[in-house]
């Protein structure tokens, strides 16, 4: 489409609005008659009993119903899906989830665990390698350290008192050597004063003794040094000598036990490496056998929902939709009973409890209507709301059905009309007769000329109308619609408030001018009110365009009902 037919085509369409509005306006008179359209711009105030009630769109569910979710890790796709609606009995197939990357991984696995297998036998295998090199190297330095201790004990118990003994005896020797030579030199000397021998005959013998006299000298030094200087030598030797093989013992013991811890490190290492690989591998076996999804019990398949996320809604599972883990896909309802299930917006949060008695309305049992209860109300917001619109709070709430029929099925649309309060006495208008401005709560009372804005307290509300505890007396006109000078003045208070942030909700129970707070519908759908009003009750959430709701007021929502709200305040 070119730019000027673009231009063109939103021009075109307020031509059309226009004429269409024109159209409706001027024949208003003819159509409803003069009265009729009076009455629409104005009601009068009432007094009477008021029944506050909360009106939400929701689905119904089994009480207890068995969740079939996928178990398989990361993202998958469903390849076959079992009809909705159809009965299975216990260990039938309802779904199939595709395995082909897990096949693909279950035979990479079986390859790692393979490795591990082996290196797990190796590590064992140089584990016992190990005990017996460091019983060998211990059993060496063990025989080093004995002989070391065997040859210190020898030369102390025998090398040494050996040796002792030997010069001891040397000396013993060398003394008798000496008295021999004494005597032989004694005796010579006598000879040669007879004249027997000569002189150096004498002399020789002489000589003899002073040989005899240094070789005792000798052997006596000989034992001395022995006993001072060699046998603590070679005691501290051969005593250092245990003492190092001694430490080299201790060394070889350590670096056998440090050897030996590192073996053992790396055994269980590989233990835990063959054991985690041996878990992954029976997890993807596992996972396949999951793959495959049966019915745990008997009872009707019912589809899981898909989340669309912010800009679609939820969708029902179907083959080849993508699923993640622990996400459903199918749900079988047993025997217990319905519930209703619905989101209950922020602003009548608070007008909610569990117990409150509720009336429902399913749409496929048209003109039938049935009991329950709230049994449950959520304490935290729902954030799968968030995606629809990132300002919208609504908390999950349970209605137990108590009168439930067979002809009720999971997922059906019901419409919940939670009884809050019945106010016996009380004045009330139509909730878009209040508009809010400027923290005020403001009525335009039509008293045949202007409008007078007369600021107003409200109370309690339901769909269709607002409890008046001040301001008002019964039987004043009220208009539906505030007048043109309203309406700019709300709209020149909203364009100052949106120079700044971003504004918030006015009143956090109120509604916005289209009685929805901007948000959609509980029951999920589009629409918006016509704009017309309606004689059903609906009317009460239709604003003017600068209305805003009443500040202690709780939000519209959902459709009213004519019975149980609008027929309870006439």
């Amino acid at each position: 489409m070119s730019r000027k037919k673009r231009s063109k085509f939103p021009i075109a369409l307020v031509v059309v609005v226009v004429i269409a509005a024109a159209g409706w306006f001027g024949g208003a008179d003819e159509w409803f008659g003069k009265e009729e359209s009076q009455a629409l711009i104005g009601g009068p105030v009432r007094r009477g009993p008021l029944l506050i009630s909360v009106t939400e769109r929701g689905n119904l569910k089994a009480k207890d119903a068995i969740s079939l979710r996928s178990e398989i890790e990361g993202r998958t796709t469903i390849l076959s899906l079992i009809a909705e609606g159809t009965f299975v009995t216990e260990g039938t197939v309802v779904a199939k989830l595709d395995t082909a990357e897990l096949l693909e991984r279950r035979v990479q696995q079986e390859i790692t665990l393979s490795n591990a297998d082996a290196s797990h036998a190796k590590s064992k295998e140089a584990l016992e390698i190990q005990k017996i090199e460091n019983e060998s190297q211990i059993a060496r330095a063990e025989l080093q350290v004995s002989l070391a201790r065997t040859e210190l004990e020898k030369y102390r118990e025998g090398d040494w008192p050996q040796a002792e003994q030997k010069a001891e005896e040397d000396i013993l020797i060398a003394e008798e050597e000496l008295k021999q030579a004494e005597s032989k030199r004694d005796y010579s000397e006598q000879l040669e004063e007879k004249g027997f021998l000569t002189r150096s005959e004498l002399e020789a013998d002489e000589l003899a003794f002073n040989r005899a006299t240094v070789k005792v000298e000798q052997a006596r030094r000989s034992l001395e040094l022995l006993r001072i200087y060699e046998y603590p030598k070679q005691i501290a030797t051969l005593q250092g000598d245990v003492d190092d093989k001694e430490r080299e013992l201790r060394k070889v013991k350590l670096q056998a036990e440090s050897q030996l811890i590192d073996k053992e490190t790396d055994l269980n290492a590989a233990e835990s490496k063959l054991t985690l690989e041996r878990e992954r591998y029976e997890k993807i076996v596992s996972q396949l056998e999951k793959a495959v999804i049966t019915a745990p019990v008997d009872g009707m398949v019912v589809y899981g929902r898909e989340d669309g996320g912010r800009w679609r809604g939820s969708e029902p599972m179907a083959e080849g939709t993508e699923v993640r883990e622990r996400q459903e896909i199918i749900s079988i309802p047993r025997t217990g009973g319905m519930v209703a299930e619905a989101s209950i917006h922020e602003s009548v949060l608070k007008q909610v409890e569990v117990g409150q008695r509720a009336i429902l309305r399913v749409d496929a049992m048209p003109g039938r209507e049935f009991r329950g209860s709230v049994s449950f109300v959520a304490l935290l917001p729902d954030q799968n709301s968030w995606w629809a619109n990132p300002n919208l709070r609504l908390y999950k709430t349970e209605i137990a059905i108590e009168d439930a029929v067979a002809e009720m099925r999971p997922g059906m649309s019901v419409s919940i009309e939670i009884l809050v309060e019945q106010i016996d006495d009380t004045l009330y208008v139509p909730l878009q007769a209040v508009n809010h401005l400027k923290g005020k709560n403001l009525c335009f009372v039509s008293n045949g000329g202007a409008p007078e804005p007369r600021e107003v307290v409200v109370g309690k509300s339901n769909a269709s109308w607002v409890a008046i505890e001040s301001g008002l007396r019964e039987g004043e006109i009220v208009l539906l619609s505030p007048p043109i000078e309203f309406l700019e003045a709300s709209q020149d208070e909203q364009d100052s408030t949106q120079q700044g942030a971003r504004p918030s909700r006015p009143d956090a129970g109120g509604p916005s001018s289209d009685g929805q707070s901007g948000d959609k519908p509980a029951d999920g759908s589009t629409e918006r009110p016509s704009g017309k009003p309606r004689g059903d009750g609906a009317a009460g959430r239709e604003r003017g365009a600068g209305g805003g709701a009443p500040s202690s007021g709780g939000r519209p929502s959902g459709k009213p009902s004519g019975a149980g709200t609008a027929g309870a305040a006439q």
